[in-house]
């Protein structure tokens, strides 16, 4: 019988993590288009909401004064970290067995704050933690502008 020299080689192909930032009161939470039906789903709703704040309101998440106010005045930098934690074990065993996508998205009420702010956090953490692992894309579904 002759054994195939690269029976334990996998072909190192990029995890193709696809990041979205929604509101649950607009669009729901985004399908995955990749079949594979699955990832995580992050509810923002639990943090304070800066949308509420006449200043913050016409603001993104991408804007530094909603920036500072989730990083000051709420939780988000807890919930961020608990997250980044969370999904970089999952990555780690993708990325092991060979697997190609991972959805991960972020849900607040009008999808402009929390989640995009969440959204953009992430992706730059996991762009800065497996450079030569990963390709990210964030997408913004109530923000076009933004992506």
């Amino acid at each position: 019988m002759v054994k195939n020299k690269n029976l334990n080689f996998k072909k190192m192909n990029k995890l193709n993590i696809d990041i979205y930032s929604f509101s649950y009161k607009k669009g729901g939470i985004p399908v995955d288009n990749s079949g594979n039906g699955g990832g995580f789903v992050f509810d923002c709703r639990g943090i304070l909401n800066p949308g509420r704040i006449e200043e913050y309101k016409p603001q993104t998440g991408n804007d530094k004064g909603v920036q500072e106010f989730l990083e000051t005045k709420t939780e988000m930098p807890q919930f961020i970290d608990l997250i980044k934690n969370l999904v970089s074990i999952t990555i780690n065993d993708y990325i092991a067995r060979g697997f190609d996508h991972l959805q991960i998205a972020f849900g607040c009420t009008g999808g402009q704050h929390r989640s995009v702010y969440c959204a953009i956090k992430l992706g730059e953490f996991l762009q800065e933690k497996y450079p030569e692992l990963v390709n990210v894309s964030v997408t913004h579904n109530e923000q076009p502008q933004l992506n």
